[in-house]
């Protein structure tokens, strides 16, 4: 009882007894302040393995939260840098094209109509893929003025007629196709012939005097009888002759075209008709 008494009176009493002590050493300080200095660095000592092992937690938890922000960071960057490297991916696939386009505009230079001639350029859009029928479709048709029996020219020379004509698309029959045929002119023998095709990469001249002398290397080019297609379209040469048939290589692959020039001279509808039925054959 008594014990408990006394303590009741140290509680009563202590905090201004250490209120009291805490003046004393605030005086103390003021007065000389470095009489603690010894007393406080060696507290600080035994204290600093608390301190640190104290603070461990809360160093790895900022340690993990940087590591987590520097990561997130180096996401941010790398889908930045993907997405830069994809649409400088895609600038390159277009600069390709536009590279391609340009050489096969550049490469229909070659082929110039006379001035008294229209043309149009169209694209290639699609080909017939197959061994029996040689045929383009190119993207033109009624909207661009295309007229059924125009000339087509690649980037050498003609390489069809146009057949068939849509609002927006037409199909042009290639003069390889074994329906083709096309009346032209061997320089050189100055002879007027028909250009046939036959289904494969060379085209045959028919319609030939049997006594007639062709070289090698003839040039071919339409003759325009009957105006169904200008005259002096470059067509190809005679690269062989055959059993005694002149063989000719056309001067523009017709399936590596890209773009196209179809060609029409003013004419009398009624001679291109009738010359379209001389020449067409059946299709």
């Amino acid at each position: 009882m008594r014990a408990a008494t006394i303590a009741v009176r140290l509680g009563r009493y202590s905090p201004f007894a250490l209120t009291g002590f805490a003046a004393i050493l605030l005086l103390s300080s003021l007065i000389n302040p470095s009489i603690w200095t010894g007393p406080r660095m060696a507290m600080i000592d035994a204290l600093t393995p608390v301190i640190d092992l104290v603070g461990a937690p809360f160093r790895s938890m900022t340690a993990a939260m940087s590591d987590a922000s520097g990561l997130t960071k180096i996401r941010a960057e790398n889908a930045r840098l993907k997405a830069e490297n994809k649409q400088l991916h895609e600038w390159y696939q277009t600069a390709m094209l536009l590279r391609s386009e340009n050489q096969s505009l550049k490469d229909l230079l070659n082929v110039i109509p006379e001035p008294d001639q229209s043309y149009i350029t169209t694209r290639v859009i699609a080909d017939s893929g197959s061994s029996f029928v040689k045929t383009v479709l190119i993207e033109a048709g009624f909207d661009n003025a295309v007229e059924e029996g125009q000339a087509v020219l690649g980037s050498q020379g003609m390489i069809g007629r146009v057949v068939e004509v849509g609002k927006r698309a037409s199909r042009v029959l290639l003069l390889n196709d074994i329906n083709s045929h096309v009346p032209v002119v061997i320089e050189g023998a100055n002879q007027r012939a028909v250009l046939s095709g036959t289904n494969d990469d060379l085209l045959v001249l028919i319609h030939l005097p049997p006594d007639l002398l062709i070289e090698k290397g003839a040039r071919i080019i339409t003759s325009g009888t009957g105006g169904m297609f200008p005259t002096g379209l470059p067509i190809g040469e005679v690269s062989e002759i055959k059993n005694g048939i002149p063989m000719v290589m056309m001067y523009s692959d017709p399936y590596g075209a890209g773009y196209v020039q179809i060609v029409e001279k003013p004419q009398d509808p009624n001679v291109r008709q009738s010359i379209k039925v001389l020449t067409s054959g059946p299709e």
